[in-house]
């Protein structure tokens, strides 16, 4: 599965930049192609169990890429893979695809008793 790999490759990326601190919230932006949010949301948790970002309150951000086609003109946003492919209007395949594919960690926030004792 995509979003298990994904979800295990932000907690270890939190787990580093916590640097033993308890996290008490994190917020990730993915773009890109369409994930599921609730299974990323599960993953994130299930690979957070026993860790310190455990219990962390997450703030998810999606942003589907977005496609054009050439044909009939139609905008919109990738709700699926196969709308990198072929227009889901027409069924044209020059169509252009934008938007970003990046996993960004934006910040995450840990806690402020247990920061201020290392």
């Amino acid at each position: 599965m995509h979003e298990t790999g994904l979800s295990e490759a932000i907690v270890a990326a939190v787990v580093r930049r916590a640097a033993g601190r308890r996290v008490t919230g994190l917020r990730v932006r993915i773009g890109g192609h369409s994930v599921d949010r609730d299974v990323v949301t599960q993953g994130i948790q299930v690979a957070a169990v026993g860790t310190v970002v455990a219990d962390a309150a997450l703030d998810l951000v999606l942003e589907p890429m977005t496609v054009r086609c050439h044909e009939c003109g139609r905008s919109a946003r990738v709700d699926d893979h196969l709308a990198m492919v072929a227009c889901p209007a027409c069924g044209g395949i020059d169509v252009e695809v934008s938007g970003s594919d990046d996993v960004v960690l934006e910040s995450i926030t840990v806690d402020s008793v247990e920061a201020r004792a290392i």
